[in-house]
C-alpha cells in the first residue's frame, strides 16, 4: 500500500504579505539572530515565540567548542517558555537566521532533532503551533502546525504498544 503525506504550506515573496502580528513576531527573531552565540560556525539562528497572551519569548542556538553541545534557537526558545511561562500556551513561533558569510534569503527548517521536539510540544500544548520559516530576507514559509515537519514522529503513544 502506497500512502501519500502531503504537508500544506504557505509561501510568500516577502513580510508583507504576513499581518501585522506575524510580521512583528518575524521582526523580534531577525532582531535576535544578534544574540546567537555561534562563534564557530557563524550561523546566527533565532526563534521568537508568541504566547497566546501575547507574550514574545526569544531564543537562539548557542554553540560549544565540545560539539554537539550546542543547542539550537528552536529548543532554547521551548526551554525558556518552559521554564518561565509553564501554563502559557504557544500560540506562533517565527525561525530565521541570518549567515554573514552567505546567503540568508531562503527559509531555513529546524533541523530533525528540533522537529521532534517540536512535534512534541504540540501535545504538551494541547494544540498546533505555527511556525514562520524565513531568512534575514526573502521568501517566507508558513505552517499551521510544526508537526506537519515530521509527519511520522516518535511520541509517547510508541512506547505504550
Amino acid at each position: 500500500m502506497l500512502r501519500e503525506i502531503k504537508i500544506p504550506v504557505e509561501e510568500f515573496d516577502n513580510e508583507t504579505f504576513l499581518n501585522d502580528a506575524d510580521k512583528l513576531l518575524l521582526e523580534k527573531a531577525r532582531q535576535s539572530t544578534a544574540d546567537a552565540y555561534a562563534p564557530y560556525s557563524g550561523f546566527r539562528v533565532a526563534a521568537a515565540g508568541k504566547l497566546m497572551d501575547g507574550t514574545i519569548v526569544t531564543g537562539t542556538n548557542q554553540e560549544n567548542a565540545s560539539y554537539p553541545v550546542g543547542i539550537c534557537a528552536e529548543r532554547t526558545l521551548l526551554s525558556a517558555i518552559s521554564a518561565m511561562y509553564p501554563n502559557n500556551k504557544i500560540e506562533t513561533i517565527a525561525i530565521t537566521y541570518d549567515n554573514p558569510g552567505g546567503d540568508s534569503s531562503n527559509p531555513v527548517a529546524p533541523c530533525g532533532i528540533c522537529r521532534q521536539t517540536l512535534a512534541e510540544y504540540e501535545i504538551r500544548n494541547q494544540g498546533p503551533i505555527r511556525l514562520i520559516l524565513a531568512g534575514s530576507t526573502g521568501k517566507i514559509i508558513l505552517l499551521e502546525k510544526a508537526s506537519s515537519l515530521l509527519p511520522l514522529s516518535f511520541s509517547a503513544d510508541d512506547m505504550k504498544r
